[in-house]
C-alpha cells in the first residue's frame, strides 16, 4: 500500500492494488467495500471503484471517473451507494484518498453500544498523521447505518467537524472509513485501524449465541 501517485493511470492502477490488498487480508468479503482517490480539485473530479465488484478480481474497468456530485464522467458501471460519504469526506477534510472495508473486526465492533470506540495505549498509533506517542487515545465514531446515504451527509460533515482530530469512523453493523492525504497515507491508516480493530476483538471477544 506504499507507493506515490500522478497520473489517471497511476491512481487507477494503485485503486486496483488497494482493492485487491483489502481483499486478501480479508477487509473486503464478497463485492463489499470501496476505495477513492481525488484526481482534480478545480473542478472536483474522483476515481472511485465500481459498485457491485469483488475487490479480490478487480482491474482497471472497475474504476471510474465521477465528478463533485457523483455523476459518472469516465467509465462503465455506477459508483457505489455510499459515494456520498466519500465526496462527503473529501470536502469536509481535504483528503485525497478515502477507504472502506468491511472487515470481521469493524463489523463486530461497530455493533457495540455507545456512541465510539477507542483506541489508546497502543504503539501503533503512531502510524495514523500527526500521532506522535502511543499515548495517543484515537476515538472512532459510531454512526448509524443508513439506506439513503446522500441524506445523511449533512450529520457525517457535521461530525467530522466536531471532531477534527480523528483518522476514521464506524457504521454501526457494517465497517471502517478511513482517509488520508493521499492513496498511501490511506492505505497506511486502512492498516493501522484494521490491526488495532482486530486486536480489540482478539482481546475481547463477542460472547457465544445461545442456542434455542
Amino acid at each position: 500500500m506504499e507507493g506515490g501517485v500522478d497520473t489517471w493511470s497511476d491512481v487507477v492502477k494503485a485503486l486496483v492494488t488497494l482493492g485487491r490488498e483489502a481483499h486478501g487480508r480479508g477487509w473486503v468479503p464478497g463485492t463489499s467495500g470501496n476505495f477513492s482517490a481525488v484526481v482534480g480539485r478545480d473542478p472536483l473530479e474522483v476515481a472511485i471503484t465500481s459498485s457491485g465488484r469483488h475487490k479480490g478480481h478487480l482491474d482497471t474497468s472497475g474504476i471510474l471517473r465521477i465528478d463533485g456530485q457523483g455523476a459518472v464522467v469516465w467509465g462503465a458501471g455506477r459508483p457505489s451507494a455510499e459515494t456520498a460519504i466519500h465526496l462527503a469526506i473529501v470536502a469536509e477534510r481535504g483528503a485525497g484518498a478515502v477507504a472502506h472495508t468491511h472487515s470481521r473486526a469493524a463489523t463486530l465492533l461497530s455493533g457495540s453500544e455507545g456512541s465510539g470506540i477507542a483506541l489508546e495505549g497502543y504503539e501503533l498509533l503512531k502510524g495514523l498523521a500527526g500521532v506522535r506517542t502511543h499515548l495517543h487515545r484515537e476515538w472512532l465514531p459510531l454512526i448509524e447505518n443508513s439506506q439513503d446515504w446522500p441524506a445523511q451527509v449533512a450529520p457525517i460533515r457535521e461530525m467530522l467537524a466536531r471532531h477534527p482530530e480523528i483518522h476514521g469512523f464506524l457504521i454501526r453493523r457494517h465497517g471502517l472509513y478511513t482517509w488520508g492525504k493521499d492513496l498511501q497515507e490511506a492505505g497506511r491508516h486502512l492498516e493501522v485501524l484494521e490491526f488495532l480493530l482486530d486486536v480489540l476483538v482478539a482481546g475481547h471477544p463477542p460472547p457465544r449465541a445461545e442456542g434455542r
